[in-house]
């Protein structure tokens, strides 16, 4: 499979490990939009980052990877969910010409939000003080989290990449352990990230350490976008302001930003999404 998420444990040890690579997924996403080559690689390394830390949480919804900043991007996020589909967006980066992290991102917020199916949504938000975006991600661990964690993050024109080392709670924690692994970790390169499959990287890695490869599992580029959720947006701008709209362009038309797909809304669906939505409060 070209699109796998792959859990690794060390044996005796509490680190865990996750594994990715994207490459369909991927180009399926960049295809929509055609960015320049800093932020397609950008977004892949985002792609990858959000596919490695929603692995790590079990609970049925999402999660979001999204950074605003002052540099060449605006914006820019990822979303995994716990069906392991994936999507991903930068916007008003057409002319981002810089292959540079921090140019591309500047000043601003790197913000982590779990918004599960069931329950309150939570956000964790760091400084973009990092020179990358794994930087960034271990020091919201280490500030927000407070758990030792390391990540590794490649992207080119085909394939997105990902390693991660995570040391998990323990009341006794082998800091010498933790520091052996990750010191072997920072050998890897780039080149062997895009290329070796993660059986082929952990033997690359720890092949002197008594490591476990978990079955892979795949991933898939699947925007969430739906008409009912686009009815529930709208209803949120109010009828009197759709109505003004209606009457100035004969019906609405709004596409998704992900995906680019189109939705399209006529007078009468306006008012039958209001008198439905007004039937439902009273009751």
């Amino acid at each position: 499979m070209s699109d796998t998420i792959s859990r690794f444990i060390f044996d005796n040890t509490d680190v865990r490990g996750e594994h990715v690579r994207l490459e369909k997924s991927y180009q399926d996403i960049l295809n929509i939009h055609h960015y320049p080559p800093g932020v397609a690689n950008l977004l892949g390394e985002f792609l990858a980052a959000a596919s490695l830390l929603s692995a790590t949480i079990k609970f049925e919804g999402s999660l979001i990877l999204q950074v605003r900043g002052d540099g060449e991007v605006p914006l820019i996020m990822a979303e995994a969910n716990s069906e392991r589909e994936l999507r991903a967006i930068a916007r008003d980066a057409n002319e981002a010409m810089s292959l540079d992290f921090k140019t591309l991102v500047g000043n601003g917020q790197l913000a982590m939000t779990i918004d599960p199916k069931h329950g309150k949504r939570y956000q964790g938000i760091v400084s973009l003080d990092g020179d990358s975006l794994a930087h960034c991600l271990e020091a919201y661990f280490q500030q927000s989290e407070q758990l030792s964690t390391r990540i590794w993050l490649c992207a080119d024109a085909t394939h997105a990449t990902g390693l991660m080392l995570q040391e998990l709670p323990s009341k006794t924690p082998d800091k010498d352990r933790w520091q052996h692994l990750t010191t072997i970790a920072d050998t890897v390169r780039d080149e062997e990230l895009l290329t070796l499959s993660a059986e082929d990287l952990l033997y690359r890695l720890y092949h002197q350490d008594a490591v476990r490869l978990f079955e892979a599992k795949p991933l898939i580029a699947r925007c969430q976008c739906s008409r009912q959720r686009v009815e529930k947006a709208l209803i949120s701008i109010g009828q009197e302001e759709l109505n003004d709209i209606i009457r100035e362009q004969g019906q609405i038309e709004t596409n998704c930003e992900f995906c680019n797909r189109l939705y399209h809304f006529s007078p009468t669906d306006i008012a039958a999404m209001f008198d439905q939505n007004t039937t439902i409060t009273r009751h």
